[in-house]
């Protein structure tokens, strides 16, 4: 697996050269005209490729990051949604497979699906996603066997690990910090028992700059972080904003969402738990990425000590919101 340590000096994609990035377009017939652009992709490396024909969306896995078997599940997953009208994007499926390599890099290619991030603004947009979340998560029934469940011992002990270890966390805020991050484990362990979600197969990481918007129709991209978790985890970050309208945006969501499928009420109790989950894995990625030369340029902050005494904060404030009432769906 990668290196945990921030020092790590391998670099994961020094070799990744525009001659392998359009050799591997070639390799799928693609027809390539040269033409290609590096997109934001942080965990992955993704180039737009120009073509004879339609873009296409090339997207080289991490090394070392997923199995083949899991990286299969993802592409099986996009296809199973396709197939049910549900607008997902699957990748090209050639000579029978849609994971290939080149020069050593496994890699997929995707149609380019044009359109901007930020659509889920109106009633409206939202009642409309809402009904493909429905759907989506009824396609989703049954479970990975190769990816991840989503609970704190998968995610947030993990990361209490990784940041435990991280160069950057100074010294004076050790003890505190750990001490917050094991109360907080403890507080999403006990939600999840105390909710007992149904868990199945989820995007795991629906945010709006996941959900395409062309004025009429939306398309679902990047289901790189699918894995088994509850309905909930594709939906509390698309909610923007202070509480009054968290609560609109989500009974717009949840209205559109109950016409193909019920949602439990109960599991909006996991949404400051997953909150706190999120704050916890996203800085430990970072710490676990430091040697990647993509995060220190675009996370330049992570290393100040600064970061971690707000970062601390943002956790004690957490673990105080966790003790509110859950948000609510409302009646328009």
């Amino acid at each position: 697996m990668t290196s945990n340590s921030p020092l790590s000096i391998t670099p994961p994609y020094a070799d990744l050269t525009p001659d392998t990035i359009l050799s591997a377009a070639e390799a799928l017939d693609l027809q390539p005209t040269g033409g290609f652009q590096a997109l934001n992709s942080y965990e992955n490396r993704v180039y737009k490729i120009e073509t004879e024909g339609a873009p296409w969306a090339m997207k080289f896995y991490r090394p070392n990051r997923w199995s083949d078997a899991a990286i299969l599940e993802e592409h099986g997953f996009t296809e199973e949604l396709c197939e049910a009208e549900i607008p997902a994007v699957a990748p090209l499926r050639h000579h029978d497979t849609t994971l290939f390599t080149e020069q050593g890099f496994r890699f997929a290619a995707f149609p380019w699906r044009p359109g901007r991030t930020g659509g889920l603004e109106t009633v409206a947009e939202r009642t409309a996603f809402g009904r493909y979340l429905g759907r989506l998560h009824g396609v989703g029934q049954g479970r990975f066997t190769s990816r991840p469940s989503l609970d704190a011992a998968s995610f947030v002990v993990p990361a209490i690990a990784a940041l435990r270890d991280c160069p950057f966390l100074p010294a004076d805020l050790r003890a505190s910090f750990l001490s917050t991050a094991t109360r907080l484990q403890a507080a999403i362990d006990a939600a999840f028992s105390a909710v007992e979600p149904a868990i199945f197969r989820i995007h795991g990481d629906c945010h709006a700059g996941n959900v395409l918007f062309n004025g009429e129709h939306f398309a679902i991209v990047d289901f790189d972080d699918c894995l088994n978790g509850p309905a909930i985890q594709d939906i509390w970050m698309l909610l923007p904003g202070d509480r009054s309208e968290q609560e609109e945006a989500l009974s717009a969501l949840i209205s559109g969402y109950e016409i193909f499928r019920s949602f439990d009420r109960r599991e909006l109790r996991l949404i400051e738990p997953l909150r706190a989950l999120r704050l916890l894995h996203y800085n430990a990625w970072i710490a676990r990425r430091w040697h990647d030369p993509a995060f220190p340029l675009i996370f330049p902050w992570f290393s100040e000590d600064r970061h971690f005494r707000e970062l601390l904060s943002l956790l004690q404030s957490q673990e105080q919101r966790l003790q509110d009432p859950p948000i609510e769906v409302i009646s328009f």
